[in-house]
């Protein structure tokens, strides 16, 4: 390809029109005052094309982009000047934008690192660096240029193909930062775009140099893949490129179907991926959402054969919560309460199915209830979502169940008062009641006021717990109150 000639090019009628505002022309002004060619670059342009909105602008121009947004903060009302030396970057934000400058640059790599070594360059050098075409154009603002678009590897034209590719050689694209090829499947997810089979192929051969990644980064990636409208096209392109068995093996080992004389169970990876979609088309909670990943993550580790009940996976919500810390810590996700609401909701997944499959009693909805708390709802949601049967008959069953079992959940709730429970007898009034210290049996006693509760042997009330109290403490335990 020839040397872009930068003084030359169409204007783009369409997003000159778009970037027809006191903002683009501050900064044209800023750049024509320094004499710097001056462009609007990556996902703004793109996403300007797709008609989605956004306050964060990069510009790149040709020089240095730190003096541009000098000039340009010097003319910004109210804004604030960040510049970032060692990065040749700087940021100029104000209540309405966000705008990063950078100059045209260069890069190279070492194949141990995906840290580039930057040097100063043309806007061709700075528009081939880039790791997509959709994301290589550039719309000039300068002034005697504004609305002219930079494409020179059809971008413009692979969004409205709706295609992922990059400008130049895909293995050596990836090969240079791998962190591309995650980049890669989250755009495909995120705007349902098709990465293109050459491109494919290339992250299938450079998906071992993802090693060279760090957990954050890869983190960062999937958590973005999850806030999609579907998130399952992510997560299947990571299978389908090897990338998945890399870097999250625990759900690689979901996928396939054992048999045993012509028997076989579901593919849980699949099933695992349409609960996922199904939480995502109801509510935006990534947490909730990954709970949903991670609901059946034990099932491998439990799946047994059994010559009268068949394939059976019991305990797997036990064995799966106990593998969520371990699963957060490898892929550097919070230790925080997040973690123990995804690691509830995996644990907790298999109740409500069992009171739908079961009687609907009284006591089993209080226990529910009580071990939920506030995210009983959630839970509800997840398990509804976890109904995947392609049995018409068994799903209506099991939705009609499931309505039962929420209204139901509504009445106790509002008679018991049971979600959030705090015992109407605390340990402190046990142990004055039997001039106690902390011992084994304050503990009996608050147990057996809890069971008898969400069991409906006594209300939630403070009298009818400590008439309770005294009577089990007399009997069980030998203990007489205290004058």
């Amino acid at each position: 390809m020839t040397e872009f000639d930068s003084q030359t090019g169409q204007v783009h009628e369409e997003l000159a029109a778009r970037i027809d505002k006191p903002v683009f022309h501050l900064v044209g002004e800023a750049a024509d005052a320094l004499g710097r060619e001056c462009y609007v670059v990556g996902g703004y342009v793109r996403d300007l094309m797709l008609g989605r909105a956004s306050k964060d602008i990069d510009f790149v121009t040709v020089g240095s982009g730190i003096e541009v947004a000098r000039e340009v903060a010097a003319k910004l009302k109210r804004s604030h000047l960040s510049v970032f030396r060692n990065f040749g970057t700087a940021q100029v934000k104000n209540r309405d934008y966000e705008l990063e400058f950078v100059g045209a640059r260069k890069e190279s790599y070492h194949r141990e690192s995906r840290n580039p070594i930057v040097e100063d360059g043309t806007l061709h050098d700075d528009i081939s660096r880039r790791d997509f075409t959709v994301n290589a154009m550039a719309l000039c603002v300068n002034k005697d240029r504004f609305g002219v678009l930079v494409d020179m590897y059809g971008g413009e034209e692979d969004l409205r193909n709706r295609l992922i590719r990059t400008p130049l050689d895909p293995d050596i694209t990836f090969s240079d930062d791998p962190l591309r090829m995650m980049r890669a499947i989250r755009f495909a997810t995120q705007l349902n775009f098709e990465i293109v089979p050459e491109t494919f192929e290339a992250i299938r051969r450079n998906a071992p140099r993802i090693s060279i990644i760090s957990r954050e980064r890869i983190m960062d990636e999937l958590m973005k893949i999850m806030r999609s409208e579907k998130p399952s096209t992510g997560w299947i392109l990571l299978l389908r490129t090897g990338l998945l068995k890399l870097i999250f093996p625990e759900l690689y080992a979901l996928r396939g179907v054992d048999q045993v004389h012509g028997v076989g169970h579901k593919d849980n990876f699949y099933h695992t991926l349409s609960v996922l979609d199904n939480v995502a088309a109801n509510s935006d909670n990534v947490w909730l959402r990954w709970s949903a990943l991670l609901h059946d993550i034990g099932k491998p580790a439990t799946k047994r054969w059994d010559e009268k009940a068949g394939w059976t996976f019991y305990g797997h919500n036990v064995v799966g919560a106990k593998m969520v810390p371990r699963i957060f810590r490898k892929m550097k996700f919070p230790l925080n309460d997040k973690m123990k609401y995804v690691q509830k909701l995996v644990d907790l997944h298999m109740r409500p199915i069992a009171l739908v499959e079961e009687e609907v009693t009284d006591s089993a909805v209080r226990r529910l209830l009580f071990d939920a708390g506030d995210d009983v709802d959630d839970l509800m949601l997840l398990c509804s979502a976890d109904i995947t049967s392609k049995n018409r008959d068994k799903v209506e069953r099991f939705r009609h169940n499931y309505e039962l079992v929420k209204r139901k959940m509504i009445e106790l709730e509002e008679r018991d008062r049971i979600r959030n429970f705090q015992p109407p007898v605390d340990g402190t009034e046990i142990m004055s009641t039997f001039a106690l210290g902390q011992c084994r049996q304050v503990g009996l006693i608050k147990e057996r006021i809890k069971n008898a509760i969400l069991d409906g042997e006594i209300p939630n009330e403070h009298d009818a717990a400590r008439r309770l109290m005294i009577e089990f403490a007399g009997s069980e335990l030998g203990l007489v109150p205290v004058e």
